[in-house]
């Protein structure tokens, strides 16, 4: 075997089979496939698909490309999943609150794809936190706290590692079956006993319309409890960000403040928090209901503060997160308000010109090499629907220059639409599984 025809198989509109599946895989894990080469491969995906099969095999391989981790714990080694969206800083929250209620979450991350922020990004804005740790680290961590939310090690589906950084910077994020792939590799490896997923449809997420999501969503639950994790998903709402806060260290502050009881901060990051804990709960034998209000109770009782500031410290951040964080956060050197030009409803954002508008800033990256500033974003973005005077905020811009500054505000300006008040759907969609 050997990768271009491979390759050319797919060009033709064939689907590799399960042996060449392993062998990209095994390729792109011990470098003998090219970025080149990784690069076509992915662009063959996304413009001619694998089908179910070809998807099943091609996680299964993207799995077994590495190590497939084993437990032995006193209770349910549980994780959520996110396919990314704005301001979605749910596993920041979740991952802890999961911790307090009793379950173990061994939460392997990725970072920023596209005009979404990555949850890894988030992490490394806490000063001196170290999210790339070693197998023994991710034990040690889990066993104390009962989380941790950090990379994949890097013998952890390092296939999809490689890939998942080639497809940031190739335009295939959007293919799934590159996604569904990417996914399940690094969370069956990680060798969990249920997962949830939150799979957002909407102008800020990769898949845009319900029917897309809906796709997406019962491919993940369909392969992921094919291959013996149960599994459901969420399909929920990305029309507009899930919290106020697009950035790095300006969405760990917006969590801090929802786990330090302040739901207000931000309700639907709050409410949505909730809703996947309860249903990922559920399915490792509980009641529905009953986990999301021992949910709740983890995030406003702080409990799930208590145990993010832990992990915090386990990962070489600062050891007082929980009572000083406001210090330890970076600071933009320039911070100025988007004002409205003209009266009206917020009618809709434009959520991937808005997300670029944060990369751009320096908050993600143009191509893999990017150096990430975690301390420039937008804070106090308006909500859908909401009514504004002219010369109101829009958004509080946090940039390291004036041009940038200025740039940043031109495209909020751009992605924002004011005119009559639209119709406000659903936090959570639909439901899958």
């Amino acid at each position: 075997m050997e990768a271009r025809g491979i390759i050319a198989k797919l060009r033709r509109g064939e689907v590799p089979t399960t042996e060449e599946l392993q062998w990209f895989a095994a390729g792109l894990a011990n470098g003998q496939v090219s970025d080149a080469q990784a690069g076509a491969f992915a662009m063959g995906v996304c413009v001619r698909g694998l089908g179910e099969a070809g998807r099943v095999g091609l996680t299964r391989a993207m799995r077994d490309s590495g190590d497939v981790l084993h437990w032995n714990l006193d209770a349910p080694v549980l994780d959520k999943h996110s396919t990314g969206g704005l301001g979605d800083a749910v596993s920041l929250i979740l991952a802890p609150a999961l911790a307090a209620c009793g379950v173990y979450v061994p939460m392997i991350s990725g970072r920023g794809l596209g005009h979404t922020g990555g949850t890894l990004d988030k992490m490394e804005a806490i000063p001196g936190l170290k999210a790339q740790i070693t197998e023994a680290k991710l034990r040690e961590v889990v066993g104390k706290v009962g989380c941790a939310v950090v990379g994949a090690t890097g013998r952890i589906a390092p296939a999809d590692r490689r890939l998942y950084a080639i497809r940031d910077v190739t335009g295939t994020v959007e293919s799934v079956d590159l996604i569904t792939a990417s996914i399940l590799s690094k969370k069956l490896a990680a060798g969990l006993e249920g997962l949830v997923l939150d799979v957002k449809a909407g102008s800020g997420a990769f898949m845009k319309t319900d029917a897309e999501a809906r796709a997406l969503a019962e491919a993940l639950v369909s392969a992921a409890n094919g291959a013996g994790c149960p599994t459901a998903a969420l399909i929920t709402d990305m029309d507009e960000p899930l919290c106020p806060a697009l950035g790095n260290a300006v969405e760990v502050a917006v969590c801090m403040e929802v786990m330090a009881g302040n739901r207000l901060a931000a309700p639907r990051l709050h409410d949505l928090t909730v809703a996947l804990g309860g249903r990922l709960l559920a399915l490792a034998g509980g009641a529905e209901g009953e986990g999301e209000e021992k949910i709740a109770a983890a995030i406003s009782g702080g409990g799930a503060l208590e145990r993010f500031a832990r992990m915090v410290a386990e990962l070489g951040g600062p050891p007082d997160m929980e009572e000083d964080w406001r210090t330890h956060l970076p600071q933009a050197a320039l911070v100025g308000d988007v004002l409205a030009r003209e009266a009206g409803n917020v009618a809709a954002f434009d959520g991937e010109a808005l997300g670029l508008t944060v990369v751009a800033m320096g908050g993600g990256r143009r191509v893999e090499t990017d150096r990430i500033d975690p301390a420039v974003g937008l804070t106090d973005v308006v909500a859908l629907g909401a009514y504004v005077e002219k010369g109101q905020p829009l958004a509080t811009i946090h940039a390291r220059d004036a041009a940038s500054a200025e740039a940043a505000a031109q495209g909020v300006l751009g992605a924002i639409r004011i005119g009559e008040a639209p119709r406000i759907g659903p936090l959570v969609r639909a439901r899958v599984g």
